[in-house]
């Protein structure tokens, strides 16, 4: 006997979807005149908006954020399924997708480079040398491995 697929909470969908529009209008109501994003400020929201979803969905450190919303132990950052019905399921979906928590960090990123500039800097800052650092990592090891397999294979 199958089970008959679980419909989406569009309910909770849509309330999410007014929460982020209403965080937006508030946002920018206190944002600064005076205060455009630039092109550099826009290429190191990106790269502050990459790190914190990747922070958020996946790392260990934030798995408290994740832990209500998602089955078994959210721990691992990997393979968490959002469980649960309405709004726990709608905001487990919203917490394991980069992509979806990324639109709402990039808001919250935007707004604080916005509202509070030297905060914002710093913040969105941070998250870019995190992000750069991540790379940097990724590299180091990709090289190192390479070099080990070069060398198992001349002494070979």
């Amino acid at each position: 006997m199958s089970v008959a697929p679980q419909r989406p909470p569009y309910g909770a969908y849509a309330t999410l979807v007014a929460i982020f529009a209403v965080g937006l209008g508030a946002a920018s109501r206190a944002s600064r005149p005076d205060r455009d994003l630039t092109a550099i400020d826009i290429a190191a929201l990106g790269l502050a908006t990459f790190k914190a979803s990747r922070t958020v969905s996946r790392d260990k450190v934030t798995s408290f954020v994740r832990e209500p919303f998602v089955e078994g132990t959210a721990y691992e950052g990997e393979g968490e399924q959002p469980t649960g019905t309405g709004m726990r399921r709608a905001v487990g979906e919203l917490v394991t997708c980069t992509r979806c928590i990324g639109t709402w960090l990039a808001a919250g990123l935007a707004a604080s480079l916005t509202v509070t500039p030297r905060f914002g800097r710093l913040l969105v800052w941070s998250l870019d040398a995190a992000a750069i650092n991540d790379f940097l990592q990724a590299g180091f090891v990709a090289l190192t491995e390479k070099a080990n397999e070069l060398e198992e294979r001349a002494e070979a």
